[in-house]
Parts: C-alpha cells; structure tokens; sequence
C-alpha cells in the first residue's frame, strides 16, 4: 500500500489520532452560530494553534477543521459557493502544521455527514451525496491533505458515497459511523452490518470503526462487535471524553484524562489500531493516552466487565446485534 496510514501501520503497532476539534474551538471563542470551518478564513491562526496542540500532545494523525464543510451545511449559512475555499484551506493550514513537527504526521481530511437523510427516507440521492463529498474531498486533496477521513455517519448508504467520492479523486480513506442509539446507529446499523459493507465496497476503507456515540464504555462495546466479525481491516475507536457540561461559558466533558488513558489501553488490547478521542477529549487527554500506550504492557483481550468496571456502565442493555443482551446496565 503507498498511503500514508498504511505505511505507517506497517511498522507501528498504533496510531494515535488526534482529539475534539469542535469542544476546542468553543473553547477558544468559537459562537454557535458560526460553522467552526468559517474559523479557516477568519482565524487561521486558532486553528493552526489546535493542530499544534495535538502534535504536541503526540498524535500521529489529525483531522483537518473541515467536518461540516459540505455545501449542504454551508448552503444553511449563506455559503455553499465556499466548499473549495474553505476545505482547501483547512487542509493547507494542517499541512502546514504537520509539516513543521519533525517526525511523520498524517492529515486526515475531514468530511462528516451531509447532514440530510438519504432516500428512501429523505431526499438525498447517492448521485447529490456523491457530488458534494467529491466537491470536498478536491479541495482537500489540493490542499495538501495525505487521506480522506469520513466519519460520524449513520447510514452505509452514504458511506458508499464518500468511498465514490474518494475514488473519484484517487485518494485512500477511513471511514466510521457513530453507533448511539442502543448499539446501533439512527438509522439502525450495527457493528456487524458496518464490518460486511466495508468489504464489498469496490475501494474498501484503509481502516473502519466507530466515533462519538454516547461513551467510551459504549463505543468499545461496538469494537467488541466488529472483532467478533472476523474483518481484519485496521479498526478505529475514537471515543468521547465523557459527558458534556456547562463551566464558566464553556464546555466541559467528565471525562479525565485517566479514564482516557485506561479507554486507549483497553482499544489496543481490543486489536484497535488507530486510537483516538471525539467530544471533549482535549491535549491533557491525548498526552495521557499516549504515555498510557508506551508505557502500560499489552494484555488479554478485556471483557465487558472489565470495560464497564475501568470506563462506566454501558447507556442501554443491548448492543444492538439481533436483540442479544451482551451487557448490562450497572
């Protein structure tokens, strides 16, 4: 393989990912009312700031401030005719970065969901979800960004399109969905149905797995879901710092950096290759989780009890396979 992530899984035995971006920029002085991808135009340099962050911090692969930079949500802002401007900066502005760390460090260029309902359910065809990915995924190949990272989605359909999108400009990509309704995605995906997709698409993911969802215990509950499968593809686990709160005007998530450092330690054991924080985790959390994963040895597989004992309970009893109770609620 010649992209940039296999490379590097070729010789590492994990990848550390980067954290939140949108809990950062918030806390930065981001409003809500502003797309945080806006912030590549008018504040280059806080986001060039939260990059650095998590170099420091010693990720070895980080998104671009791209996630809702699709002309579906920039149309809600007045500003669909920005998708180029903008994703191409977020990925130049990460190159940048990445390029100053003196040792390899992947941009991934972030694409998230579209943001409206795939037909049957909604209006969106894969044709349209196709068009707007690829508009994105150009700009951020031509900013300089290594591969195309899609994630928090809920539907496999629209996966198959971002992996078109991905096709059409020649570039590898990840993909993972966010599994926070019972173990299965809103729109009723499950761990196992995610794993069979990944592998009849005709240009399969460089690695697949879950982000964001509820919690860390939850999210490796699905990782226990795709193991069981059998797929061999790299697996990601990007889970949340917790739960969200209200301090001083900002945002806060519950979880420390500890409970982080025993969720990396716990995903590697699991098999997870590529292993980061979405909501909340923050560079106190990144620094934890790597000091966690070089310095703790590796062990057995961890059950669900083990989980939920280091992590906390899971949010519902089922993991969403079949009706099978693989977990209850402590």
């Amino acid at each position: 393989m010649t992209d940039a992530l296999s490379r590097m899984l070729e010789t590492a035995p994990f990848v550390l990912a980067d954290g939140a971006t949108g809990t950062a920029l918030f806390n930065m002085g981001l409003d809500g009312a502003t797309p945080p991808e806006m912030w590549n135009a008018s504040h280059p340099d806080r986001i060039a700031a939260l990059h650095r962050s998590a170099i420091e911090a010693g990720s070895d692969l980080f998104l671009t401030n791209s996630f809702g930079a699709n002309a579906s949500r920039l149309h809600l802002q007045g500003a669909s005719h920005r998708v180029t401007e903008l994703n191409r900066l977020a990925a130049s502005i990460a190159r940048d970065q990445a390029d100053r760390a003196g040792r390899k460090v992947i941009v991934a260029g972030s694409m998230g969901p579209i943001g409206e309902f795939m037909a049957p359910m909604g209006s969106l065809t894969r044709a349209r979800a196709t068009e707007m990915f690829h508009e994105q995924a150009q700009a951020l190949k031509d900013g300089g960004a290594d591969i195309l990272w899609v994630e928090t989605l809920s539907s496999i359909d629209e996966m198959k399109a971002a992996a078109e999108a991905a096709r059409l400009v020649d570039m590898a990509w990840c993909g993972s969905l966010s599994f926070d309704t019972a173990g299965r995605t809103i729109m009723g995906t499950t761990s196992a149905e995610l794993s069979s997709a990944v592998e009849r698409l005709p240009n399969p993911p460089v690695a697949y797995g879950a982000n964001c969802g509820i919690g860390a215990s939850d999210l490796l509950r699905t990782v226990t879901g795709f193991v069981a499968s059998g797929n061999e593809r790299p697996i990601i686990a990007k889970g949340n710092a917790g739960v969200p709160h209200m301090h001083d005007g900002n945002i806060h998530y519950d979880g420390t950096p500890e409970l982080m450092a025993d969720y990396a330690v716990l995903a590697r054991d699991m098999g997870v290759r590529v292993i980061g924080g979405c909501c909340g985790t923050m560079p106190e959390h990144l620094r934890a989780m790597r000091e966690a994963l070089e310095t703790r040895p590796a062990g057995p597989r961890p059950t669900l009890e083990q989980i939920t004992m280091l992590l906390g309970p899971f949010s519902s009893a089922n993991d969403g396979t079949e009706g099978q109770i693989i977990g209850r609620r402590h």
